[in-house]
């Protein structure tokens, strides 16, 4: 028998049988787990699975075609009735076409196999794709407030009729595209990074016919570049959020619905371990997560039977009970785990 037992177990495709009979003593899953509304279905190997975003790919696409439709009729609109809050509304729509545009091309780049030097494939490219949208909003909210400050003090004459048609047409068609991502946005951060986009948008042209229409019956031209500011503070705080979750994921850091001490209780929990160290989590992209740990287990335990019913115990707690099929698992007898270097506790 050799020191030390490596096995990496996956369920491609089948998911799991959630009939596996727990060791006595064996905490239940954890409730905040249950209710983290992140919808897994247990799907998370590396082979033969759509990530996240893939899943949605047809709804990011009907959204790209309705965003850039509303693009060009608020560019036309704005041209005609001079709107700096429209026009402004207008550039935020071509960066969503463009962003939902990266978040479609990268779903089909993160679907390609893995390869022995991508391992884990091209799916971090949906997350990259999510933290381009996360830049591309910020320069735009740039813009939008250094142009605005440029027009304090001109009159600008604004045509208000032009304006309200195609504030009113844009925020008609950001609401049917919100209700299209409204599911996949809870699953995958690149689809997550489109719906707020398109949320920015609503709100956005929102503020446009608010502006229009208080233009409409006072004929308070600076009106309109509040609107732009106002559409600017908006767009503020979703860049700041997407390119947060972007940094946790790329840093590596414990997935957000994964609690690491319960993940310990649980593993601790199997007869024969005795201790567990050097457990990790972590992303590889939205809907797909990873796990590692090394686990000691008692001399008792030194035969291939209990090898097997530890390891399959272990990774059905952390599929079942914790939504993380991709792990890897080493145990370790005791003996052995003095000559390991803890790099986690």
């Amino acid at each position: 028998m050799s020191a030390s037992h490596r096995h990496d177990h996956e369920d491609h495709g089948h998911g799991h049988d959630h009939s596996h009979s727990f060791s006595e003593g064996h905490p239940a899953r954890p409730e905040a787990v249950e209710s983290g509304g992140h919808g897994h279905n247990h799907d998370h190997g590396l082979e033969g699975h759509a990530t996240a975003g893939g899943k949605h790919r047809k709804k990011l696409i009907l959204v790209l075609c309705i965003t850039f439709s509303v693009f060009l009729i608020q560019v036309v609109g704005a041209v005609i009735s001079g709107s700096l809050a429209l026009l402004a509304d207008a550039g935020h729509m071509l960066t969503d076409a463009t962003g939902v545009l990266i978040a479609l091309i990268a779903t089909f780049i993160a679907a390609l196999p893995a390869t022995s030097k991508r391992t884990y494939g091209l799916m971090r490219v949906e997350v990259l794709s999510a933290m381009i949208n996360g830049i591309v909003l910020s320069v735009i909210c740039i813009v939008i407030v250094y142009t605005a400050i440029q027009r304090i003090g001109s009159e600008v004459e604004i045509e208000t009729g032009p304006m309200l048609i195609a504030a009113v047409g844009g925020a008609i068609a950001n609401l049917i595209s919100l209700l299209i991502l409204q599911s996949g946005q809870k699953e995958s951060i690149n689809v997550r990074g489109a719906y707020l986009e398109v949320l920015g948008d609503l709100i956005g042209s929102g503020a446009v016919i608010v502006a229009g229409v208080i233009i409409l019956f006072t004929g308070w031209n600076w009106v309109d570049q509040v609107a732009a500011f106002a559409i600017a503070l908006l767009i503020a705080p979703r860049a700041y959020s997407l390119l947060k979750d972007v940094v946790r994921i790329l840093l590596e850091s414990t997935p957000k619905d994964v609690d690491l001490d319960r993940t310990r209780e649980h593993m601790l929990s199997v007869p024969g371990v005795e201790l567990v160290h050097d457990l990790h989590a972590w992303t590889i992209t939205s809907g797909v997560n990873a796990m590692s740990a090394h686990v000691v287990i008692d001399e008792d335990t030194l035969d291939w039977e209990r090898y097997d019913e530890i390891l399959d115990e272990l990774h059905a707690c952390l599929g079942e009970h914790f939504d993380t099929d991709h792990c890897t698992i080493q145990l370790e007898p005791a003996h052995h785990a003095s000559h390991e270097n803890e790099v986690h506790a």
